[in-house]
């Protein structure tokens, strides 16, 4: 027999593999939006490698850029140990999964799923850009951010989207 080779590392658990710390939005506003928001934040948490540490309150908002009912929104923080690539085409299965089509452009949705940020990444290529471009000039993303992440989300970003007509819905609200 030959020499042995170099000592092999010890197998690791699913839980100890580096993880990132990623958010991740969700709205929704054709058919039971709420349920599909509720949903959707346990189809996260079963995404492979990708533990749900957080979730926010549901808020109701009003579309912005965007024509149809009003959205049912809130934010997820996650541990993943997906590449932000891979994380978004998992969510992106979920919305095909919760028949999500795009006809065009801000067509109402009966699930969107818009990756926020995934660790430090910095990233803008046609399929992806972090962090998300237009996440400080929406409300219905940073409401619920700073409700579980307020390190995440500057005074001032607040104070630009102040005028944003958003309302936290209280837990009775079950068919919000």
């Amino acid at each position: 027999m030959g020499a042995p080779g170099p000592p092999r590392p010890p197998r690791r658990s699913r839980d100890e593999y580096p993880t990132v710390q990623a958010f991740i939005a969700i709205g929704a506003n054709l058919g039971d939006a709420a349920a599909a928001v509720r949903a959707a934040i346990l189809a996260i948490g079963a995404i492979e490698r990708t533990t749900v540490t957080a979730s926010s309150s549901l808020y109701r908002s009003a579309p912005v850029d965007a024509i149809g009912p009003d959205f049912i929104n809130a934010v997820v923080a996650v541990r993943t140990g997906l590449t932000a690539e891979a994380l978004l085409a998992d969510l992106q299965l979920l919305e095909l999964e919760a028949g999500r089509e795009r006809p065009f452009p801000n067509a109402p949705r009966t699930l969107d799923l818009d990756l926020l940020t995934h660790g430090n990444t910095v990233k803008d290529t046609p399929a992806l850009t972090l962090p998300h471009p237009r996440m400080r000039e929406r409300a219905f993303v940073l409401k619920p951010l700073a409700e579980i992440a307020p390190d995440k989300v500057p005074r001032a970003a607040l104070a630009r989207v102040s005028k944003q007509v958003i309302e936290r819905l209280r837990d009775t609200d079950a068919s919000a």
